[in-house]
């Protein structure tokens, strides 16, 4: 189980369990979303989410075209996760900034590196993709079974 909470502590959340992926996003819009080089976004399925505080929710446009609904603590403006449309409200992507111990989710991939900053070194050993890539063949098993169970094979 995993605890997170906004800056101002109004908003809290728990994650029942653990992350299916972690991906560090090097993407200009996660750019621009979090102020930095990139984004640190733990995937996990909506059923294993608790959010408890007053929260609100932007949409924004994506460049698949389906957009994502961002949420947010209503008092201080923390981006807590991001729900990709595209997703049908099955996953939440949870910024790992926010956790209590975001040492617990290191990243598992990372995506979108042809968009990366220069100056931005990648870990050789985490796996590294210029765009996105296939779930499949990249996810542990485990993990792809519970992507399976959601989406199906495929």
């Amino acid at each position: 189980m995993l605890k997170g909470r906004c800056a101002c502590g109004t908003v809290s959340y728990t994650l029942s369990a653990k992350p299916m992926a972690v991906h560090c996003c090097h993407c200009t819009d996660c750019q621009r979303l979090s102020g930095a080089a990139y984004a640190i976004n733990a995937i996990i399925e909506t059923d294993h989410v608790t959010i408890d505080g007053p929260t609100s929710e932007t949409t924004l446009p994506t460049p698949s075209g389906n957009g994502q609904v961002i949420t947010s603590c209503a008092h201080c403006g923390t981006a807590l996760c991001s729900n990709y449309l595209v997703r049908q409200g099955k996953l939440r992507h949870f910024r790992v900034g926010t956790l209590t111990t975001p040492e617990a989710c290191p990243p598992t991939v990372q995506i979108f590196t042809s968009a990366k900053q220069p100056w931005v070194p990648l870990n050789t050993d985490i796996p590294a993709f210029e765009n996105f890539y296939n779930v499949k063949e990249t996810w542990p098993p485990e993990a792809y079974a519970r992507w399976t169970a959601l989406f199906g094979d495929g």
